[in-house]
């Protein structure tokens, strides 16, 4: 009977010794993800690509990631578990892991990225603060033109965020001969071509002609997400595509004239004139895109 007993005592002993284990001092594997699906249980911190566990309070995390709190500029309500300093998150068995700044989570030094650049690398509807390297949700509304506040993808359409339209036209129909369209919101991040506008379309308002007839003259406004990319001269301008209908492409550059060419101060957007030939036709599709970025296409009409 003692045996019996001893035994049964060792057991209880055992199980909550194996129950002290699962929560002791070591932070939990960290998961790396690109979205909430890579992840087994809570949702991806987009920013710094790894797994966040969901909790209810502190008693829920690990001694080392015990701060349990929404996690900031992730536009997620769940609270997380988070790390808060060098020391706890090595309070443990580890010596040598550093409480990453935009992980939130114990981490090797240098594991996991300082953060995101631009908004490319947050998830979608995201937008970049380069200052601090977090994601946050875009705005909705906004003001002036361009990106604006508006997500990558997005631009400024009077005052609300209106998403790039999509290439709908025989450019871009492989089914009819067009090129296919390659460019995702979510994992491109080529420059985005937001606006094309008639100008002109007859006689050359500028000297010497471009076409031999007629003269389209297109305004086509862009943006990028890095500081530069827009070269000062056009003549640096690179990556830009006119496509036909017909599918062929041909380097943009050259259907702009030098002073048809305005880049921002910061080179993150410009404003530039295409000319076209439409060699007798009242209507032309013109499909643009730069390497990268967006399709896009306009109807124009004489």
């Amino acid at each position: 009977m003692q045996l019996r007993k001893m035994m049964v005592m060792l057991a209880a002993v055992s199980s909550m010794s194996l129950a002290l284990t699962a929560c002791g001092d070591d932070a939990t594997t960290v998961e790396s993800c690109t979205s909430d699906t890579d992840c087994s249980s809570g949702f991806c911190n987009t920013a710094a690509g790894v797994c966040m566990d969901t909790c209810e309070s502190g008693s829920d995390c690990s001694d080392t990631e015990k701060n349990c709190d929404v996690l900031a500029g992730s536009g997620k309500t769940q609270k997380v578990c988070q790390c808060q300093t060098n020391q706890l998150c090595n309070s443990g068995d580890s010596t040598d892991l550093v409480c990453g700044t935009v992980s939130k989570r114990c981490e090797e030094p240098g594991s996991t990225p300082a953060g995101c650049t631009k908004d490319s690398d947050c998830g979608a509807g995201n937008t970049c603060d380069e200052a601090t390297g977090v994601c946050s949700p875009a705005a909705t509304t906004c003001s002036g033109t361009g990106q604006s506040t508006c997500a990558y993808g997005s631009y400024c359409g009077g005052t609300t965020c209106t998403a790039v339209p999509a290439p709908t036209c025989d450019n871009f129909n492989p089914s009819k001969g067009g090129k296919t369209p390659v460019w995702s919101a979510t994992s491109s991040s080529g420059p985005i071509i937001y606006s094309i506008t008639k100008l002109t379309w007859g006689a050359d308002v500028v000297s010497p002609a471009f076409c031999s007839g007629d003269t389209l003259r297109a305004e086509v406004k862009a943006y990028a997400q890095t500081a530069g990319t827009f070269p000062s001269q056009k003549s640096a301008l690179q990556g830009l595509f006119y496509v036909t209908v017909n599918g062929s492409q041909q380097d943009g550059s050259p259907l702009i004239r030098p002073s048809g060419y305005t880049p921002s101060a910061d080179g993150k957007s410009a404003t530039f004139i295409m000319n076209f030939c439409p060699a007798g036709i009242s209507t032309i599709s013109l499909g643009l895109y730069f390497t990268g970025g967006n399709e896009i296409c306009a109807q124009l009409s004489k």
